[in-house]
C-alpha cells in the first residue's frame, strides 16, 4: 500500500505541509500522522491533518506566529493559519493513566518510535512525511490494514486501561472500514465493558454520534450490542433487542434488527452523513417499544412514539446534548407515527405538520423507516406531492389576528385566547377565512366575550 501521488488535495493539505517543511528545515523531525495516514492509504480523502514533531511546544511556539497551546502539558500547540487550526503534538512517552484518560506523566521525546507506541491502534500508527512522500511504519500497521483488521498497539488491556473510550472506537473503526476486530482485541473489549462508565457522557455521546453517521451504522450497533458495550451506554437500545414485532409489517426481524436497517437506510437515502439530530431519532424512534408491548389477539405497541419520546428525552439528558438537540430528537420520535394519518388529515392539520421545524428530517427518518420494514412509501410520496403543491404558497401563513386584536374586540385575557387563536389558525389554514375582517367576523359569531 501506498499514498499515491495527488491524492492529498486542498489547500489544507498544502499548507500542512508547509508546517512540515518549516519544522524540518528548522532542524526537527515533523511528519502527517494518524488518520490523515490511514485514510489516504485506503483511497479516502482526510479531513484534518495532524503532525507529529520533535519540537517542544515552546519551539513550536516560537517558530508560527499565530499558536494556542490546548494541552501544553501534554506537548500539544495549534497552529493557526487562514482562521485554520492544525494541531502540532511533540513525540512524547507517557505513564500512569490515573483517571483512565489522561497520563499523569509525560516526557518529551526525539525519537518518533516512543510517540507511536504511546498510540491506540496501528492503523492510526503510521507517520509521513510528505516532503519525501515516505511512510514510517513501526507497528505493521499497513499489513494489518491488508489484512482489514483492528489491532491494539502492544497490550490491548493496557492500552483500554489508558483510556476505555478506545474500546467504541475500536467498534466505530471496524464498522467504518469493514475491518474485524483481531481476536485479543475484541475479548479485552467484551471482558472490560463495564468500564465504559468511567468515560464522561460527552466523550460518549461524541463516539456514539460518529457510529451513527457514518457509513454502515447499523454494524457498528450490532458491534456494540456484540462486544458487551451496548448495555453500559444505551440499555434502552439494547431492551429492543429479541422484542417480537408483526410479521406483516416488519418482515426483517425484532426492534433492534429493524432500528440497525432503519440506521442503514437512513445513511443511503441521505446519500451523504445524515445529521446528528436526524440519526439520532432513527436509532431512538422505537425505544418505547419494549415497554409497551401487548402480546393479546396480535403484537401492538400502543403509545410507544409517546413513551418513546420521554425516554428519549432521558437519554439526551445523560448524554449532554443541548437543549435545541433534545428537542428536535423528541419531537422525531413523538411525530412519527403521524405520517400513518396523513390521508385522512384536514388540510389545517396537515399543513401543520408540514410546517413542523426541520420537517425534512421527519420526510428522511419516515422513509428510512418504511424501507426497513414493509416497504410502502405512499405517505411519503404524498407529503412530497403536497410539498410541491404548497412550493409557491406560504404553508404556515402569517396569522390574521393577535391577542391585541381580541383585547380591541372587547375580550378580556386569559386561556380562552389560544383557543380563539387557534381556531382562526385552523380556519385560515383550512382555507374558510382570508382576511382580517372574516376572522374577526369568525370570532364574533363563534366566541362570547
Amino acid at each position: 500500500m501506498h499514498i499515491k501521488p495527488g491524492h492529498y488535495k486542498g489547500n489544507f493539505y498544502k499548507t500542512a505541509k508547509s508546517i512540515v517543511r518549516t519544522l524540518q528545515e528548522t532542524g526537527f523531525r515533523a511528519f502527517f500522522v494518524g488518520g490523515c495516514v490511514r485514510d489516504a492509504l485506503l483511497g479516502l480523502q482526510p479531513e484534518e491533518f495532524d503532525i507529529a514533531t520533535s519540537a517542544t511546544p515552546q519551539e513550536v511556539q516560537a517558530i508560527f506566529d499565530h499558536t494556542v497551546p490546548v494541552g501544553e502539558s501534554f506537548g500539544v500547540v495549534l497552529v493557526i493559519i487562514d482562521n485554520y487550526k492544525y494541531e502540532i503534538a511533540t513525540f512524547r512517552k507517557e505513564w500512569g493513566y490515573q483517571d483512565g484518560r489522561r497520563p499523569s506523566e509525560v516526557s518529551y521525546s526525539k525519537d518518533e518510535r516512543d510517540d507511536v507506541d504511546r498510540r491506540d491502534f496501528t492503523i492510526n500508527g503510521l507517520l509521513y512525511d510528505p516532503l519525501r512522500e515516505e511512510i514510517f511504519d513501526y507497528v505493521n500497521g499497513i499489513e494489518d490494514m491488508k489484512r482489514g483488521v483492528i489491532e491494539t498497539i502492544g497490550d490491548p488491556v493496557e492500552r483500554f486501561k489508558e483510556d476505555k473510550l478506545r474500546m467504541i472506537r475500536a467498534v466505530r473503526f471496524s464498522s467504518r472500514f469493514e475491518f474485524r476486530i483481531e481476536e485479543p482485541t475484541f475479548y479485552a473489549i467484551k471482558s472490560m465493558a463495564d468500564r465504559i462508565a468511567e468515560v464522561s457522557a460527552e466523550r460518549l455521546r461524541d463516539e456514539i454520534l460518529r457510529i451513527i453517521t457514518q457509513n454502515n451504522p447499523g454494524s457498528g450497533l450490532k458491534m456494540l450490542k456484540k462486544s458487551n458495550l451496548l448495555g453500559y451506554i444505551l440499555p434502552e437500545v439494547l431492551e429492543m433487542d429479541d422484542v417480537p414485532q408483526p410479521p406483516e409489517f416488519h418482515p426483517e426481524g425484532d426492534v433492534f434488527e429493524h432500528t440497525c436497517l432503519v440506521l442503514d437506510k437512513l445513511y443511503d437515502i441521505t446519500g451523504h452523513k445524515p445529521g446528528k439530530e436526524v440519526a439520532m431519532g432513527a436509532l431512538l424512534h422505537d425505544i418505547g417499544k419494549p415497554p409497551t408491548i401487548e402480546r393479546k389477539d396480535r403484537i401492538r405497541f400502543n403509545g410507544h412514539d409517546r413513551v418513546g419520546a420521554k425516554m428519549a428525552l432521558r437519554i439526551c439528558r445523560r448524554l449532554r446534548l443541548s437543549k435545541k438537540q433534545t428537542e428536535r430528537i423528541t419531537a422525531l420520535i413523538r411525530d412519527h407515527l403521524k405520517f400513518k394519518d396523513v390521508f385522512n388529515m384536514r388540510q389545517s392539520t396537515l399543513r401543520r405538520f408540514i410546517s413542523t421545524p426541520y420537517f425534512d428530517d421527519h420526510m428522511d427518518m419516515h422513509l428510512a423507516d418504511c424501507l426497513a420494514s414493509h416497504g410502502i412509501t405512499s405517505a411519503y410520496e404524498f407529503l412530497k406531492d403536497r410539498l410541491e403543491e404548497y412550493k409557491n404558497t406560504e404553508i404556515k401563513p402569517k396569522p390574521l389576528l393577535s391577542g391585541n386584536d381580541l383585547i380591541e374586540m372587547g375580550f378580556e385575557p386569559g386561556p380562552i385566547f389560544s383557543e380563539i387563536l387557534n381556531a382562526v389558525e385552523e380556519q385560515q389554514l383550512d382555507g374558510y377565512i382570508n382576511t382580517k375582517k372574516e376572522a374577526a367576523s369568525f370570532v364574533l359569531e363563534n366566541f362570547e366575550k
